[in-house]
């Protein structure tokens, strides 16, 4: 099985534009009605325009929000400290700035991650992949922050990320 998440958009060349730079996709499509983006060879998500058709009903309602309400579009990439470079760079709405889950302990995913908004609101995750967290295969070396404890600052970041998120999730 392979999944293939698609997602409406308001503007498929900017999303698409938006996801390329972020995650290092390629396109394997184009245009402003329909988008496949893909990383390495593999199909990693495909974006379609709300009011475009083919041979099928609407795939969303525009008019309805928030988009994507209880979806994130999570995404393990195998070079975390570039995905976040790249963030910063597209000026990405930060929800939760870098941050490790669980913020102590072994339990959980026990990785980095960092949590986005897309240009149609989407939420997005990206944190390191098994082999970027591993260092193994395709001769990653995992930065030295990931093996390290949180600083101080990092905590702070974490709980302020946390506090608007919630807020988010409360409207």
């Amino acid at each position: 099985m392979r999944p293939q998440p698609l997602i409406a958009c308001t503007d498929v060349e900017a999303s698409s534009r938006w996801y390329q730079q972020l995650l290092g996709a390629r396109s394997e499509h184009g245009g402003p009605h329909y988008e496949r983006l893909v990383v390495n060879g593999q199909l990693i998500l495909q974006l379609h325009h709300f009011d475009v058709t083919h041979h099928h009903p609407p795939v969303g309602d525009r008019h309805l929000r928030p988009y994507g309400n209880g979806v994130l579009l999570w995404f393990e990439v195998d070079h975390f400290d570039g995905a976040l470079a790249r963030a910063e760079a597209l000026r990405a709405e930060t929800l939760m700035p870098k941050h490790r889950n669980p913020p102590s302990g072994s339990g959980g995913p026990n990785h980095w991650e960092v949590w986005l908004r897309d240009p149609d609101g989407y939420m997005v995750d990206d944190s390191p992949s098994d082999q970027a967290r591993s260092g193994s295969k395709r001769g990653f070396r995992a930065p030295a922050a990931m093996a390290g404890e949180l600083r101080d600052g990092d905590a702070d970041c974490r709980l302020e990320g946390r506090e608007r998120l919630k807020a988010m999730c409360r409207h």
